[in-house]
């Protein structure tokens, strides 16, 4: 059941891609709608269903299928629902539902294949993100969390005959590689230590060890996993993309801003909450990164005349705060 989940979007997203230029408008934009509709109801009957269980057990896996068997070692592609994910999954799938209602009368005045074009798109950043925050290790968290990178580039640079629009999109893009490099660093560390990439597991393993006491492995590790939060969700030094991005149309702003991605960050560090708090050198580089950013965007933001560069800024200034709470 809960492969339905990212699978509608994508569904969407096939259809528009392929066919979205010979529909109507109404039919394009209703299917990207329906099936993020479709998404949300087999994510709150999810959530229901957990609501139900015990407080210690409220959890649901599914293994779609083993991604990569060799010897001992495998890797399932698994997606996992549990307090943390229902409240995102809602938030993606509610919040995403009602943005692709609004677009399909914000855009009406596109042509038909930038129409189909647009909703494409937006169906696929949802599934990558339903991906992100439904995936139960960290492989298939970054499957994800390149996603939706890939997506915010094409959304934010949707109108890409517009010089400032193109290159928005070319500096998230560019931005969010630096960060996600140090992800993948901080991934293979955790390998190295632990054998497995799996949330679950990695914390049963780091749970017994002592908190380190001065910079060791954990807190290199989960210190390269910050570094790639700081670009998803925008905090200093990697954060100067986030304002250009409303270059996009504002629907996206929403998605991007409000519902989803920049959050992509704070939900890896809570889903990772034992590994990082064995590791209290990162948690108060995590606090002091945080609060900086919440000051320095907040000011920032005193001083624009764009509403859309104020909301922006305040932005990357709430999330600031979220970092500190999380540090």
């Amino acid at each position: 059941m809960l492969s339905l989940i990212p699978l509608f979007p994508f569904i969407g997203f096939l259809i528009n891609a392929t066919m979205g230029r010979r529909l109507p408008k109404a039919v394009s934009g209703g299917l990207a709608s329906l099936a993020m509709v479709g998404s949300f109801a087999v994510a709150l009957t999810a959530v229901l269903q957990i609501s139900g269980m015990p407080a210690d057990a409220r959890a649901i896996e599914q293994v779609v299928y083993t991604w990569i068997a060799s010897g001992d070692f495998s890797l399932d592609l698994t997606f996992r629902v549990d307090t943390l994910s229902a409240v995102m999954v809602l938030v993606i799938t509610g919040i995403g539902s009602l943005i692709h209602i609004y677009s399909t009368a914000y855009m009406h005045e596109e042509s038909d294949s930038e129409f189909a074009r647009y909703f494409s798109y937006l169906n696929l950043f949802a599934a990558f993100m339903l991906v992100l925050v439904l995936g139960s290790n960290f492989l298939v968290m970054f499957v994800g969390w390149e996603g939706v990178g890939l997506c915010s580039y094409l959304l934010i640079g949707f109108w890409f005959r517009k010089q400032s629009a193109s290159d928005a999109g070319k500096k998230a893009f560019v931005v969010n590689r630096i960060g996600d490099y140090a992800f993948i660093l901080g991934m293979l560390l955790l390998f190295t230590r632990f054998g497995t990439l799996d949330f679950q597991s990695i914390a049963s393993a780091v749970a017994p060890l002592p908190v380190e006491a001065a910079f060791g492995t954990l807190s290199i590790a989960t210190l390269l996993l910050f570094i790639g939060a700081t670009g998803k969700s925008a905090q200093i030094p990697l954060y100067v993309w986030l304002p250009d991005a409303m270059e996009g149309p504002t629907p996206v702003s929403a998605l991007i801003h409000a519902a989803t991605m920049v959050t992509a960050g704070v939900y890896m560090i809570g889903r990772n909450a034992v590994l990082f708090g064995h590791a209290p050198e990162t948690l108060t580089i995590v606090a002091v990164v945080g609060a900086l950013t919440a000051l320095m965007a907040g000011t920032i933001g005193l001083v624009q005349n764009d509403i859309k560069r104020v909301l922006a800024y305040s932005t990357v200034s709430q999330l600031g705060y979220m970092f500190l709470a999380m540090g």
